[in-house]
């Protein structure tokens, strides 16, 4: 690549990097000051290098910045890291702060990053393909990085982005209140993609979902047949939170082997658009076998890609649990026995939480469907406390020695916000 091109480019790029409007994520603080090769990995479009642009912001060198994903860098080689290298040093004089965007792009980016870390550098790195990143921080990163998650808008963070302030005793005011459900109202509905916050335009949306499958399912995989991969993504949006098996979406999509979905299912995972849930078991050939629970980035893509006759607020409601939960950091599951149960919290091989997720528990087979499976859950991994999430409802239940907490979901994440703070 040409020195002077990549020059234009770099000087192009540092000085056009503003985003619209910056909220103060929450993976934040955890970020500003780790030693370690630090990456941010996370679906497209979801806040990533705004993040590291609010990293950025704050350390006294900001200079060394390069985004991989423009199409000016599109024969950019591993030969070509010594020129950046030279380059920056050429423009800004000599700075030991990189920050590089979906720098996964270029073949072998790992030996660089690891040259620039042993020479004492400090480095962020953003990426969207969860496999590409992971294989080589694995085997050329191991023991100088540390991963984090980024996903779509939280709950809290939509408060931010929207300017509404609240404490412990608003979530218990009436007039607060109010107005925090109807905040959570929205957000169940816009998701949490910033760009779409701001400009309500469902065809970006949609543009983000095919600009994933295109470029970082079907183009990067050189996959054949696009019908397939589409028609697999259509279903996932629309069935959210439900149990499937691989000989279904076998069928769904008209394949005739097993190791075909399993394969596009991977794909579409590693992008983080989407999420398959497996049943606990304590035989792991069961637990590999048995049908997974599936999940999506985001209910406003979901809505928006798939066909929906109806509205479905539990399953909406449902997905934005697993998302806050995936945020959280949890390694989870669901059970399946001869009652279900939403979401099993795993921790050091040991199931430490059960949470049921449903719209309303005002029907009584509802209700009793509800809590029996949860109870079912606790009983076998003996947890004394069980949690039930609605859209309203706030009650206890104590049965046979368990205690069983019925909460509004909203009011779930923002006590957790206000415990983690």
């Amino acid at each position: 690549m040409e020195t002077t091109t990549l020059k234009e480019i770099i000087i192009q790029q540092n000085t056009s990097f503003k985003p619209n409007r910056l909220v103060s994520r929450t993976k934040f603080k955890q970020l500003k000051e780790i030693p370690q090769i630090t990456i941010l990995t996370g679906v497209r479009r979801c806040g990533k290098s705004t993040l590291m642009q609010q990293i950025r912001e704050t350390q006294p060198e900001q200079d060394y910045l390069l985004n991989f994903d423009d199409e000016r860098l599109l024969h950019f080689t591993k030969d070509d890291f010594q020129k950046l290298y030279e380059s920056l040093i050429e423009l800004f004089g000599l700075q030991k702060t990189f920050y590089f965007d979906e720098i996964q792009n270029i073949e072998y980016w790992e030996y660089f990053v690891r040259r620039l870390h042993n020479q004492g550098n400090k480095i962020y790195i953003t990426g969207s393909n969860a496999n590409l990143l992971s294989r080589e921080l694995g085997t050329h990163l191991t023991g100088r990085h540390i991963q984090f998650e980024l996903f779509p808008f939280s709950f809290i963070e939509f408060l931010d982005f929207n300017n509404i302030n609240y404490s412990k005793k608003d979530i218990y005011s009436i007039e607060t209140k109010v107005e925090l459900k109807k905040q959570f109202d929205n957000y169940l509905i816009k998701g949490g993609f910033p760009e779409f916050l701001i400009n309500n335009n469902t065809e970006y949306l949609k543009f983000i979902y095919d600009s994933i499958l295109y470029r970082d399912v079907i183009a990067r995989n050189k996959l054949q047949n696009e019908l397939e991969v589409r028609e697999l993504g259509y279903f996932i949006a629309g069935n959210i939170g439900k149990p499937v098996s691989y000989n279904k979406l076998c069928a769904i999509i008209n394949v005739k082997h097993v190791n075909t979905v399993k394969k596009y299912l991977k794909y579409l995972e590693d992008t983080y658009l989407v999420f398959l849930l497996p049943n606990f078991n304590f035989s792991i050939k069961k637990q590999i076998n048995n049908p997974k629970k599936i999940y999506f980035i985001d209910n406003a893509m979901a809505r928006n890609i798939s066909f929906r006759f109806s509205e479905d607020r539990g399953r909406f409601l449902e997905n934005t649990v697993f998302l806050e939960l995936k945020r959280r950091g949890h390694e989870l599951y669901y059970h399946k026995l001869k009652k279900e149960c939403d979401f099993l919290i795993c921790e050091k091989l040991e199931i430490t939480g059960a949470i049921q997720v449903t719209q309303s528990l005002v029907d009584q087979d509802v209700m009793a469907r509800e809590i029996s499976g949860l109870t079912e859950a606790m009983e076998i991994h003996n947890l004394k406390e069980g949690l039930i999430l609605t859209e309203n409802e706030e009650f206890e239940i104590n049965k046979n020695g368990k205690s069983i907490k019925v909460l509004p979901v909203y009011k779930w994440l923002l006590l957790n916000a206000l415990q983690t703070t």
